[in-house]
């Protein structure tokens, strides 16, 4: 049975390019249902029926997990089935009348515009290579809502200075050309001239941003660069690279910015998913009236 995962898993990659984080999302959770199904004393995937999904799915509710992760289990198990059906492996798909359960879309959290002001001035007030990159690296993330997996992918010609742009690939290797701001222009270019030499070992080096050793600055490493900054601030909410990318959203919309381009910028495939920042902004548009207006 891992065999077929195996294959499933390496179709993704390689054909449609998806990332080593959804990648291991998919591992994980077909992992967990043949590990379910070996329990079951089924021992290939020609043995499971719609009915054996079902049930699997149910236990996963009786259990409580989320709605959120039962969908995504869920969808897991449906692709997967649907590969298996089309590769011939399978002669029919167990899963195709399996329903997927509705998750509600959670408000995402954001930093007022003064926050990210609190939270720049702090990188500010060090200095050395170090504050040189961190502020580059969160005014860059602000500037253009990348998510953290494409800035710490981006490398030296993916940043044009010149005109003020920076291309990434996003999910699906789509790659998308966004505009960056002159604060966060300039703040890339002190860390290039005054900032990266200091962390560099290898000439041939051309990832953009870099740990001390020299290599490129993983994704857990940024989390605990805000971290770090956020404790400074003494903001007291939850702050990840990801509510930066929400906040960049928030914002272009509450200054009138249109949701297809908001669309563009972050990379989303769907406008539906960029649709959840305008109850953000209209969330906002309701605290302000009720703090003008308190009631009697």
């Amino acid at each position: 049975m891992q065999e077929q995962i195996d294959s499933f898993l390496d179709h993704l990659m390689v054909q449609l390019g998806y990332s080593q984080n959804t990648l291991a999302a998919y591992r994980n959770d077909l992992g967990q249902f043949a590990d379910h199904l070996a329990s079951a004393g089924r021992q290939r995937w020609t043995e499971v029926g719609e009915s054996t999904i079902a049930g699997y799915l149910l236990q996963l509710r009786d259990k409580e997990y989320s709605s959120s992760t039962v969908a995504r289990k869920t969808a897991a198990i449906k692709r997967f089935f649907r590969y298996l059906a089309s590769e011939g492996l399978m002669a029919e798909n167990p899963a195709l009348l399996v329903g997927t359960p509705k998750v509600a879309k959670k408000i995402p959290r954001t930093l007022e515009p003064e926050e990210v002001d609190r939270l720049i001035a702090v990188i500010r007030e060090n200095s050395g290579p170090k504050a040189l990159r961190d502020l580059a690296m969160i005014e860059l993330l602000y500037a253009t809502g990348m998510r953290v997996s494409e800035l710490v992918s981006l490398n030296l010609d993916d940043i044009n200075l010149a005109s003020r742009t920076v291309r990434c690939l996003g999910k699906g290797s789509k790659e998308r050309v966004i505009p960056v701001y002159p604060r966060a222009t300039l703040a890339v270019s002190a860390y290039l001239e005054d900032g990266r030499l200091n962390y560099l070992k290898d000439r041939e080096e051309r990832a953009l941003f870099l740990n001390p050793r020299g290599g490129r600055l993983t994704r857990q490493g940024m989390w605990l660069i805000i971290k770090e900054y956020v404790e400074q601030t003494g903001i007291q909410s939850a702050v990840t690279p990801h509510t930066l990318r929400h906040s960049f959203a928030t914002h272009l919309l509450a200054e009138g910015a249109g949701l297809r381009e908001v669309q563009r910028l972050l990379g989303h495939s769907n406008v539906s998913t960029t649709q959840i920042y305008t109850q953000v902004t209209d969330e906002r548009l309701r605290q302000s009236y009720d703090a003008a207006h308190p009631r009697a």
